[in-house]
């Protein structure tokens, strides 16, 4: 935490909550908001499904590939500018989707979404715990992430309205729109958190020193593996959703939001207990507590998709509800852990632990997803998986703390 933090930002603490959510918000809108016109654009282009998949991987491979410079760029010219430029290319990238005239077009200027898109997610890590204590920290991460909440629910539902009502280039429209908007408001109103004489040098040889020092950490792998792989047991249903609530479940595309709301639903109240818990319940007692509710929520999903595969809707939704509760009462807990390994690389740690996450997501969007959204089954036993390799993670963590 900066020694004049408090004279950094005046305004009430939900304010910086609420403006560092909006950077988060370009995710899901990036993701969520086009998936109801998947099929209507590959028509539109005449791409096939595995195409229209690729402009999906496209993305977060982009995000995953950038989320290694996001946060080193910020430790050397500061927190601001790189936020800022970061939202300039995501919306000039937004204006390219809207004008694509083929699948190349927008697979590659999805790519540049993806590139600019983690600048805000990563850096506002870094901004958080510079201008907060440890408890204070995870408790505005649990406010930003109750207020990302709202972002994966509505989104669906605004980009199939879109869709609908102007046509799939409307929906990139929209993103152009929000990108202009959060501009705007974070040059109004973002503050630099990290003074000159902290700050890191962008060359080679510090670059790889920083780089190793986090790396060669014996904690950071498995505390990176523990945040960013069980995320992939929900977003695989996200990824799945055409198929999964369209085929499997039976939904009309307007019901979608039904898993959208009630997944969401469970973030935000996951998040809101982190923030109650902070302060009062040690961190890793309570990311244990959140493996615990995940671990029993995709077993039960497996059972369940076994034993009952004809299950009503509300029953198939309900279990991935409830492992989004348990990712969220970790998420905030374990993102601080590795914010706080290197004091000094802040943003750096907080650019590797994406990479990770972004990589495994762009490994299930572009591979995993594909191979398995066909069978309920399957796709209980993957997400079973990912949540185990974090798990596993998090248990060697453990083992190596107690050494």
């Amino acid at each position: 935490m900066q020694a004049d933090a408090p004279a950094l930002w005046r305004h009430p603490r939900w304010a910086l909550a609420a403006l560092l959510a909006g950077l988060a918000t370009i995710g899901p809108f990036s993701i969520d908001t086009y998936i109801p016109a998947f099929a209507g654009i590959g028509q539109a282009l005449g791409a096939s499904p595995a195409q229209m998949q690729q402009t999906l991987s496209a993305y977060l491979f982009g995000f995953a590939l950038m989320n290694l410079f996001h946060g080193a760029l910020s430790d050397a010219w500061g927190r601001r500018p790189v936020v800022l430029a970061g939202l300039a290319v995501f919306t000039l990238a937004s204006a390219g989707c809207a004008l694509a005239d083929s699948i190349g077009m927008l697979v590659a200027c999805r790519a540049l979404q993806g590139m600019s898109a983690g600048a805000g997610v990563v850096i506002s890590r870094a901004i958080i715990r510079d201008l907060c204590p440890a408890d204070e920290a995870q408790r505005l991460m649990s406010q930003v992430t109750i207020y990302f909440g709202v972002a994966p629910a509505i989104a669906p539902v605004v980009g199939g309205w879109l869709f609908v009502g102007f046509g799939w280039r409307a929906v990139f429209g929209f993103l152009v729109l929000v990108g202009l908007l959060l501009l705007a408001a974070n040059a109004r109103w973002l503050p630099e958190s990290l003074p000159p004489a902290q700050r890191q040098p962008f060359a080679p040889r510090p670059l790889m020193a920083g780089y190793r020092q986090l790396l060669v950490h014996p904690r950071f792998l498995p505390l990176v593996l523990a945040s960013g792989v069980p995320f992939n047991g929900m977003f695989l249903y996200v990824l799945s959703a055409p198929a999964w609530l369209g085929e499997h479940l039976g939904l009309a595309p307007t019901q979608f939001f039904w898993f959208f709301l009630t997944t969401i639903s469970g973030i935000m109240a996951g998040s809101w207990t982190s923030g109650r818990l902070a302060g009062r319940l040690p961190r890793d007692r309570q990311a244990s507590l959140g493996f615990v509710v995940m671990g029993t929520m995709a077993v039960a999903n497996l059972v369940l998709n076994l034993a009952w595969p004809q299950a009503p809707a509300w029953a198939a939704i309900a279990p991935v509800a409830a492992y989004a509760y348990g990712w969220a009462l970790t998420m905030p807990v374990v993102t601080l852990m590795v914010i706080d390994l290197v004091p000094t690389r802040r943003g750096m740690a907080s650019s590797l632990q994406s990479c990770v996450g972004s990589a495994a997501n762009g490994v299930v969007a572009g591979v995993l997803a594909p191979l398995v959204m066909h069978s309920i089954q399957a796709l209980a036993w993957t997400a079973l998986g990912l949540l185990g390799i974090g798990l596993l993670a998090w248990v060697l963590l453990r083992r190596l703390v107690a050494r």
